[in-house]
C-alpha cells in the first residue's frame, strides 16, 4: 500500500468496478423486504451546487439498507426545471446578442431540448463523482414521453372530477420573465418607497402606486370608522390627469383604519385585497397595465410607458393640479418580488388553470396527524401544516415555451374547452367544431414534479410500482418543503389512494463559509466538485454529515474537510499497519461477525474491543434508523481514531500474536462495513486490499450485526 491515500487513483475506478458489476440495482431475490427512494431530481439545466451534495443522506441510507438485505431501489432522474431552464437558456441568448422572440415556439423548444441534452450527462458524472449509489438503469427525466404521459392522464382525471378549473383571476406576473406564478414562488422584501396622500374630491388617501388609479373602481373605508359615514355608498367627483369623473365610496372591513387616512382607493385588477373586495361588492376590474410591465389605453396619454416610469410622470402633473396633499417618502412596506429576478410581481387578471387546493389538502393533513406519514425533524409538522391550512387555488399555467404543454384546446366556435389525456381531440366536446386551438401555456414544474414518486416506479420496470411504491423515504432539503414536499404528498394520495412514501426526512441548507446563502449574484457559489478534486469525495461527504444536525443549516467549513480527509488518511495508515501485519499472520481466517469473534478472544483488551465494537454497532445502526447521522458519523470518527486506533493497536503492537492480530483485522473489517455508507470509495479500497481472498465487493458484506 502506498504511505499516503491518493482519491483520485482509486475513486473513478471503484466507481466504474460497482456500475459494471450492478451492485446499485435492486437484487431480484423474491419476498425481500424493500426499501426505495426517489432521487429529488436535480434541474438538468446546469452544474451541480452544494445542495446536491447532501444527497449523501441519501446514499448512507441506501447502502445502509442494502447491507442489511433489503431489496433496495434509490431510483435516478432530471428535472426539466420549465422556468428556471427557459431563465437559464434566455441568458445564454442575451450573450449572444438573442432573445426568446427571435424564435418561434417550436425552434424554441429545440433548442432549450438541446442545450439540456448537454448538461445532463455533466450532471450525472458529477452525481457519480460523489459516490452515489443510483440504480441509473432506471433513470427518469420529467419530459420522458410516458411521464408525460401519466401528467396529462393525471390533468384530465382532475378535470373530470372537477378538480381543476380555468378562470380569468387575478395572478402573479412577472412583466420581466413574461409569466405567472404560484403564492409560493413570490418572495416577499421590505422596501422604503414614498406614500402618495392624493385628494380624492372631499377625501384623502395613501397609496404607494398612483399610476393604477386610472384602474380605481371605488373607494373603500372601514364600516365602523365613524370619520367618514356620511361618504358610504355616494358617488364622488373626482379631479384626475385625464379630467373630471365619479368614484363610488363603499364599506369594507378589509380597511385598516391606521394606515394613512384609513381611506384607500380599490384598484381590482392590480391589488389582491383590492380583488376580494370586488367580488364581495360587485365591482368591474379595469386594467390599466399590461403583460409588458406598460400602462394600456385605459391611461390615455401615459399609454405605452412601463409603470415605473408613468408613475413619476403622474405624479409630477398631479403636484401641479394641485392633486397631492403631501408625500411621506420615507414609507416602509413589504413587497413581493419574483423569486428568480427579483423584479415586483405585478398582480394581473389573466385566464388560467387553477387547481382546487382544499380538497386535496385535506387528506395530506389527515396521513401526517395520524403519522401514516412521519417528518423528521419533527419541528417541521408545523410549517407543513401551516401552509395546508392556509392553502389557496394553485395556478399551474405558466406562460414558457420549455416544459409539458396543458393538453387543452379551445373551441374558436363556442369557446368551451376540450381536456385531453395528451391525444389532440378531433372536435369540440360542446359543440363537435373541428375549429380548436391548444393553450399556449405550460404546467407549472412543480404541477409534474408533484408527481414524480407514483409517475417514475409506473413507469420504469416490471413490478417496480408494486414493489416499491409507496416509497420509504423522501429525503430533501427543508426549503421545499411546501413546494415539493406537501404537494407529492397531496397529488399522490388523489392519484394512487396511497400515500407517495412513509418517511419525510429533511436537511438543512448549505452555506458559505460565512453562513450566508450561496448565489450567483453574491459569488460565492462553491462548486462541490473543486472540493472532491482537493480532498475527495469521502471527506466531502463525512464533512458534510459530521457536525451538523438533521434539518439544521450549516456553513461550509474548510478545517473540517481537511479534519475528514486526516480521518480518511488515518484509517488508511490502520490498513498499512495491519498489511504489514498480515504478512506474518497469513493462515489467520477472518472471523465477520462479533459472535465468532468472542469464541477466539483469549486476551482481555481484546475481549473489551469486541465489547466495544458490539455496543458502536448498537448505537450506530439506531442512529442511522432514527436518521441522526450526524451522531453516527462522531461516533464512528470517535470509535476508528482514538478507541481503536491510539488505544487498541498501541496495545496490540506490543503484543502482537496469531489470536490478537485475528482479533484486529477481523474488527477493522467490521469497522469498515459500519463505515462504509458514509465514506464509501476508502472503506472498498481497503476492504479489497485487506480482505482479498474474499473477493467481491464491501457493497456485498452485510451489516455487522449484535449477537
Amino acid at each position: 500500500m502506498d504511505k499516503i491515500y491518493n482519491h483520485k487513483k482509486v475513486e473513478e475506478k471503484i466507481y466504474k468496478m460497482w456500475e459494471e458489476n450492478g451492485y446499485f440495482a435492486p437484487s431480484t431475490e423474491k419476498d425481500k423486504k424493500t426499501f426505495s427512494i426517489i432521487l429529488p431530481p436535480p434541474n438538468a439545466n446546469a452544474p451541480l451546487h452544494f445542495g446536491h451534495a447532501m444527497y449523501v443522506l441519501e446514499d448512507i441510507l441506501t447502502r445502509f439498507k442494502r447491507m442489511q438485505g433489503f431489496k433496495t431501489l434509490w431510483l435516478p432522474g432530471a428535472d426539466h426545471a420549465g422556468f428556471e431552464t427557459q431563465f437559464v437558456f434566455e441568458k445564454k441568448l442575451q450573450k449572444e446578442g438573442k432573445s426568446r422572440f427571435d424564435y418561434d415556439r417550436e425552434n424554441l423548444y429545440n433548442m432549450i431540448g438541446d442545450f439540456v441534452k448537454d448538461n445532463r450527462p455533466v450532471m450525472e458524472s458529477q452525481l457519480r463523482k460523489l459516490g452515489f449509489s443510483l440504480d441509473w438503469s432506471r433513470t427518469k427525466f420529467t419530459l420522458d414521453p410516458n411521464i408525460v404521459s401519466v401528467v396529462n392522464k393525471t390533468f384530465k382525471k382532475m378535470h373530470v372530477d372537477k378538480l381543476v378549473y380555468r378562470t380569468e383571476r387575478l395572478v402573479n406576473y412577472c412583466t420581466f420573465d413574461g409569466t405567472s406564478f404560484s403564492d409560493l414562488e413570490v418572495v416577499y422584501e421590505e422596501r422604503q418607497n414614498p406614500l402618495y396622500y392624493i385628494k380624492y374630491g372631499p377625501l384623502v388617501l395613501a397609496t404607494t402606486r398612483p399610476e393604477t388609479k386610472f384602474g380605481d373602481t371605488a373607494v373603500a373605508v372601514h364600516p365602523d370608522d365613524k370619520r367618514y359615514k356620511q361618504y358610504v355608498g355616494k358617488d364622488l367627483d373626482i379631479e384626475t390627469v385625464l379630467g373630471k369623473s365619479k368614484i363610488k365610496v363603499i364599506a369594507d372591513k378589509m380597511v385598516d383604519r391606521e394606515f394613512g387616512t384609513g381611506v384607500v382607493k380599490i384598484t381590482p385588477a392590480h391589488d389582491f385585497n383590492d380583488f376580494e373586495v370586488s367580488l364581495r361588492h360587485n365591482l368591474p376590474m379595469v386594467q390599466v397595465i399590461d403583460l409588458s410591465g406598460k400602462m394600456n389605453e385605459k391611461a390615455g396619454k401615459f399609454a405605452g410607458i412601463y409603470a415605473k416610469q408613468a408613475r413619476k410622470l403622474i405624479v409630477q402633473e398631479m403636484e401641479q393640479k394641485g392633486l397631492i396633499e403631501k408625500i411621506d417618502e420615507k414609507y416602509k412596506h413589504r413587497i413581493g418580488l419574483c423569486y428568480k429576478c427579483k423584479n415586483p410581481i405585478e398582480p394581473l387578471p389573466l385566464e388560467q388553470w387553477f387547481v382546487k387546493m382544499s380538497p386535496l389538502a385535506k387528506p395530506a393533513i389527515e396521513v401526517v396527524k395520524k403519522g401514516k406519514i412521519k417528518i423528521y425533524p419533527k419541528k417541521f409538522e408545523k410549517l407543513y401544516f401551516q401552509f395546508l391550512e392556509n392553502i389557496r387555488d394553485w395556478n399551474i399555467s405558466r406562460q414558457i415555451v420549455w416544459g409539458i404543454r396543458i393538453p387543452a384546446w379551445k373551441c374558436i366556435d363556442c369557446a368551451e374547452w376540450t381536456v385531453t389525456s395528451g391525444e389532440t381531440p378531433k372536435e369540440c366536446s360542446t359543440c363537435k367544431s373541428k375549429k380548436l386551438q391548444q393553450d399556449e401555456d405550460t404546467f407549472d414544474t412543480w404541477f409534474s414534479s408533484s408527481q414524480w414518486p407514483f409517475a417514475t416506479l409506473q413507469t420504469t420496470k416490471g413490478e417496480d410500482y408494486k414493489e416499491f411504491y409507496p416509497t420509504t423515504v423522501m429525503e430533501t432539503g427543508y426549503d421545499i418543503l411546501r413546494w415539493w414536499v406537501a404537494r407529492m404528498v397531496m397529488m399522490g394520495i388523489y392519484s394512487t389512494s396511497k400515500i407517495p412514501f412513509e418517511n419525510v426526512v429533511l436537511h438543512g441548507l448549505v452555506n458559505d463559509p460565512l453562513g450566508k446563502k450561496m448565489s450567483k449574484s453574491r459569488g460565492n457559489i462553491v462548486n462541490p466538485l473543486e472540493l472532491v478534486d482537493q480532498y475527495g469525495a469521502d471527506a466531502v461527504r463525512f464533512a458534510l454529515v459530521f457536525g451538523t444536525a438533521l434539518g439544521n443549516d450549516q456553513a461550509l467549513s474548510y478545517p473540517k474537510l481537511q479534519s475528514a480527509r486526516n480521518f480518511i488518511n488515518k484509517l488508511w495508515n490502520i490498513a498499512r499497519f495491519i498489511e504489514i501485519s498480515r504478512i506474518q499472520n497469513s493462515e489467520l481466517k477472518i472471523q465477520n461477525s462479533i459472535k465468532d469473534l468472542k469464541k477466539f478472544a483469549k486476551n482481555e483488551k481484546d475481549k473489551k474491543i469486541i465489547a466495544q465494537t458490539e455496543e458502536l454497532i448498537r448505537k450506530i445502526t439506531l442512529d442511522i434508523e432514527k436518521y441522526n447521522f450526524n451522531y453516527a458519523a462522531e461516533r464512528l470518527y470517535e470509535f476508528a481514531w482514538h478507541e481503536f486506533a491510539d488505544k487498541y493497536i498501541e496495545d496490540v503492537k506490543n503484543r502482537i500474536d496469531n489470536n490478537s492480530f485475528l482479533a484486529l483485522n477481523s474488527l477493522f473489517l467490521i469497522l469498515l462495513r459500519l463505515l462504509h455508507p458514509f465514506i464509501p470509495f476508502v472503506t472498498e479500497e481497503i476492504y479489497q486490499r485487506s480482505n482479498p481472498s474474499a473477493g467481491g465487493s464491501i457493497m456485498v458484506e452485510s451489516w455487522p450485526k449484535n449477537e
